[in-house]
Formats: C-alpha cells, structure tokens, sequence
C-alpha cells in the first residue's frame, strides 16, 4: 500500500496558546471552506479504516481559534455565491469576523465567457451562475461592500493566476484585476492580491494602474527579488503555512527585507497547512505554528511576531 493510503487526515493538535497580550488575527481565510474539505477528509478517512475525523462548525472553529489566541479573522468571499456567506458570517459574529469580498481570479474568466480553454486545451469548468456576466458579478462586490461598510473591510482576494487557466485567458484576468483596483481605490480600502504563476504581469499592472494605498499579497510567494519591490513600494506581505515549507527561503527572506511592520499572518484554510501538518486541515487556530516558523526566520520571540502582525493588520484592515 502507498504510503499517500495511511496518510493521516485528523485535525492536527491545537498549538501551544499565545500569551495574553499576544493575540493576533487570521487575515485572510475561507471558514466556509473549512466545512466542507474537513467532511471529506473524515469521509476519506473511514474509507480507509482510520478513525472518524469530526466535522466542526463555524462557531465551534472560532472558538478552537480563540483558545489559542487568534482573536479574530477575515473570512475571505470570492466566488459569486460565497460573497454573502462571509458577510453573514461577519455580521453573526460582529468584532470576531470580519470579510474580503472580490471574484476571485480563476472565477472572473469563467463569468460570461463560455467556452474560454484552459491550459490542456480542454473548456474550463462552469457552474450556473457563472452566466452573470463579470461586470454584474462585480457590482454585487461593489454593492456588498457599501451596503455592510463595518463587515466588509477589504476588496480580495484579485489578482492573476496563469496556474490553471493558460494563456488565452491571461488579458481577461488582467482586466478583472484592474476592474478590482480601481474599485479598491474607489472605496479606499485595502486590497488582497492572489498571484500565482504571475509575479511579472501582477507587478506590472500594479505600477501601470497605481496600487491601492494598502496592497496585500496574501500567502506571499515571492522570491527576495519581488520581497525588494514590496518594500520599496510600502505593499504589505502575508505568510501562510507556506512560510515553514522547506524550499521556500525566498519567502522567508522576503519577509526579513519587509520586516514585521509590513507582514501579516494567514491560513488561507482549509489549504496550505503548516509543517509539520502539511497534507490535513488547516484552520483558523493553526496560525501559531506559522507564527512559530516567522519566529525562528526572524530570530525574535513567537509573542512579538504575534503582537507585530496584530498591529499591523490593525494598520491595514481598521479592525
């Protein structure tokens, strides 16, 4: 039997809790997510003769959250039918949860553009509502983010991503991008950037267009290159899990060039789980083992990681 067959899908153990006046914020996660991905790893599991994995509410996964110290998160909206969830979420746990609303990449090629190949040639995959049209899809951003000003607190995620899509798609993706700053601009908030397979093309029309005064690069994956141009321009970098990967010493050098009054904390759950847990579940409450990972790269307690990235998304979120 493989060894990927025992791999083990319980939720990893909660991390040793911060300190009192150490709490920080999730800044960028899907909850809603979390749900779902936790009930296939547990359905995944019997199959396999493991242990049952339980399935834990949004309730319940704040709290697990709050135990360890993570005071709050931005629960992150970005394809047309999650948009409202994270503004109920927000508004069912006011101060607690707070929302970033956008479409996100990948989604704004499959709205009203059938047929759009990705890069094996074959269609892209569509669901029903991505007949509204991206103009249309946005104004319900735009219209979220003015109606419930106090729960929706950022425009993201947006950004590029050549990972999935292919080249044909590549222009249609920057025009959603520009489309995103400019609304970012317009409602002067901040804004969270997913970039992947893109650095070039995301920089370039972040410095064609102007970037909103606070740009974030959620679950930053840059190189120390890219880590020069954040600072130089004052954009902001958020660690993920991916912070304590092996290979990833161009993240963490970015992040000692930015330093922690440019750095921010994340999950982007339910993905991107921290060593030693890659591979299971990630949620809110994880955030101390990256925190941990930060630490070790700055060579500074994990209490004062902790207390920076709480000021600082303070700094770029309001909340």
């Amino acid at each position: 039997m493989s060894k990927h067959h025992h791999r083990d899908r319980s939720w990893a153990p909660a991390p040793e809790p911060l300190p009192q006046d150490a709490q920080t914020i999730d800044n960028h996660t899907h909850v809603a997510s979390v749900i779902p991905f936790a009930r296939a790893m547990s359905h995944e599991a019997q199959e396999k003769g493991q242990p049952e994995v339980p399935v834990y509410d949004v309730d319940q996964l704040l709290a697990q959250a709050q135990a360890v110290g993570i005071g709050g998160i931005i629960d992150c909206g970005c394809e047309l039918p999650h948009l409202m969830t994270a503004v109920q979420m927000a508004l069912d746990h006011p101060g607690n949860v707070h929302a970033a609303l956008a479409i996100h990449p990948n989604e704004s090629v499959l709205h009203g553009h059938r047929g759009v190949p990705g890069p094996d040639g074959l269609p892209l995959k569509y669901k029903p509502y991505h007949d509204t049209s991206f103009e249309d899809a946005l104004a319900e951003v735009h219209r979220l983010a003015t109606t419930y000003p106090e729960q929706v607190v950022a425009i993201g995620e947006t950004g590029m991503d050549l990972f999935r899509t292919g080249e044909g798609a590549k222009e249609l993706q920057r025009e959603a991008f520009r489309a995103h700053i400019a609304l970012a601009k317009e409602l002067n908030l901040p804004m969270q950037i997913h970039d992947r397979d893109s650095h070039r093309e995301v920089i370039e029309t972040l410095l064609a267009d102007g970037a909103p005064e606070r740009t974030v690069f959620h679950s930053y994956s840059g190189d120390r290159e890219m880590g020069e141009i954040a600072r130089e321009h004052g954009w902001y970098l958020s660690f993920s899990g991916t912070v304590s990967y092996k290979g990833n010493d161009g993240i963490r050098e970015s992040m000692r060039i930015v330093g922690l009054d440019h750095a921010m904390v994340e999950t982007d759950a339910p993905y991107l789980t921290p060593m030693p847990y890659r591979g299971r579940t990630n949620a809110p409450y994880m955030i101390p083992y990256t925190l941990r990972a930060m630490a070790d790269t700055l060579d500074l307690p994990i209490a004062d990681v902790a207390r920076g990235t709480r000021n600082t998304t303070r700094v770029v979120y309001g909340v």
